[in-house]
């Protein structure tokens, strides 16, 4: 059974939050950054996109490993 309770979503927002910063990372890594000349508009959808994949990842996920857990792992070494 599918269940996505307060962990689950506590989970997933981290795993989003690390999108996010892996994306801005991504994008300004690679040119040399200057937060005055930085296109923030650009970074912004990017890492909102991120945001959201990995939202919907998550939520696709659910139920396949662990239960109330967005990994699609289950763990094996209990």
């Amino acid at each position: 059974m599918m269940t996505m309770g307060r962990n689950f979503w506590k989970q997933a927002l981290e795993r989003a939050a690390k999108s996010v910063a892996q994306a801005l990372v991504i994008v300004f890594g690679a040119a040399s950054f200057s937060p005055w000349t930085a296109d923030w508009k650009a970074a912004s959808g990017i890492a909102g996109a991120a945001f959201l994949l990995s939202l919907v990842s998550s939520i696709a996920t659910a139920g396949v490993g662990e239960p109330n857990d967005p990994s699609a792992v289950r763990l094996t070494d209990r």
